[in-house]
């Protein structure tokens, strides 16, 4: 008998599963994974266990809540976002521009690591209670600090809240990635995205207009009262998030006198979500061909496109947020629909691209696309309202250098 060999096992035994000895890490990844795909409120213990392959029983023997799985994850992105900007003691002795550098491949190579999750920061982290919040915030606060610093020392004529500005844009354009799945090769991936970052930084922006100009204002007549409800259940979801909203909400927000009464316009709270969704992707959308027949080139109508996107983002802030952010709440009979209208829109901006710029893949230009058109929001979600820090002008200036890639980086100061 071969003593290298395992014996069979008897007829009828029963077979031994064990345990990984990284069951923590496994449940932590997976569980992470599924947040960042469906959102906190779409996802329970039980469909984490499913995906596992384990009991509820099981993997409460690990972590006690699904929060518990939530926080921890987004601490820990929080955590790899500090340490992704912090330079090596080596780096006192480097030159400005090598020390900013490090801290954008630090920030690119994590997120593309961290992809699968990276959109939770962005999108999720409102749901984390007080402490928990305070911390996340926190570490971004000192994430942006740190690179906000290090492009001060390579453009030192920058005020603080140009340099801020473009620290936001950095972290913008790089986390773009966890709302997307364009493949690209990690490598060319990384290049891309460090030509976009050193572009943004870069640029050289306008004045802005003093004083910036008003929101748009909008009046519903009372007698459209699907109109209305439509605005103010996208003004909820804004604030509270789309979980957190009851149809009475949105009722008692419109003034209807019962919650039936918003039945007669919309089916219910998720009819109002696909509702805005197909308002804001279809806004998008139609200004495309008239765009393309009234310019003179690709670069123009892409610069076009640029300006009205900008415009309505500022005009209608709410909408372009809830756009982006509560994408995993669409009714999924719905969400394939949409889909094919976002990537529609990206691909069009993606072939203009591609025309200005030949060297570019289609799939190189469709990044892009996603880093520009994301700018617009995550400005907003960063700065809120006051256009005194983020004017729509430098947005517009920032999304084309993202997008047109320029100026060349050797055109820079420091």
């Amino acid at each position: 008998m071969n003593p290298a060999r395992t014996p069979a096992p008897e007829p009828g035994a029963r077979a031994v599963r064990r345990r990984p000895k990284n069951r923590r890490a496994q449940i932590a990844a997976v569980s992470a994974a599924e947040f960042a795909s469906l959102g906190y409120h779409r996802v329970s213990m039980e469909d984490i266990a499913a995906r596992l392959g384990i009991t509820s029983t099981a993997l409460y023997r690990h972590y006690p809540s699904k929060y518990a799985l939530f926080a921890g994850e987004l601490l820990r992105l929080g955590e790899v976002t500090v340490a992704a900007v912090s330079l090596p003691e080596v780096a006192a002795g480097w030159p400005a521009r090598r020390r900013l550098g490090y801290a954008i491949d630090g920030i690119i190579a994590e997120t593309i690591a961290n992809r699968t999750t990276a959109g939770l920061a962005r999108w999720e982290h409102r749901y984390l209670d007080g402490l928990d919040k305070r911390t996340v915030d926190q570490h971004f606060a000192t994430a942006l600090s740190e690179l906000s610093a290090l492009i001060g020392a390579v453009r030192p004529g920058l005020s603080a809240r140009e340099r801020a500005v473009r620290a936001v844009g950095v972290f913008s354009t790089v986390s773009c990635l966890g709302d997307h799945r364009v493949t690209l090769a990690s490598k060319s991936l990384a290049v891309l995205l460090n030509t976009a970052c050193w572009a943004l930084i870069g640029a050289d922006l306008p004045e802005p207009a003093q004083p910036p100009p008003a929101p748009r204002a909008v009046e519903t007549p009372p007698t459209l009262k699907h109109e209305l409800l439509l605005q103010r259940a996208v003004g909820l979801f804004y604030e509270r998030g789309y979980p957190n909203v009851s149809v009475e909400d949105i009722a008692v927000a419109a003034g209807l006198p019962s919650t039936s009464a918003v039945y007669r316009y919309y089916r219910g709270k998720g009819d109002l979500l696909n509702a805005a969704f197909r308002r804001a992707a279809d806004r998008m959308s139609a200004v495309i061909g008239p765009t393309l027949a009234e310019s003179a080139g690709p670069t123009e109508a892409l610069a076009k496109l640029v300006d009205m996107y900008v415009a309505g983002a500022f005009d209608e802030r709410e909408l372009i947020f809830v756009y982006f952010a509560e994408f995993g709440h669409v009714p999924d009979d719905e969400r394939a629909t949409l889909r094919v209208v976002q990537r529609m829109v990206v691909t069009e901006w993606a072939a203009l691209l591609t025309r200005v710029r030949p060297g570019l893949t289609p799939a190189a230009a469709a990044v892009l696309v996603h880093a520009a058109l994301g700018l617009v929001v995550d400005y907003a979600r960063v700065f809120g309202d006051d256009e005194r820090i983020h004017p729509r002008q430098w947005v517009i200036g920032l999304m084309e250098a993202v997008l047109f890639g320029e100026p060349a980086v050797g055109a820079m100061p420091g």
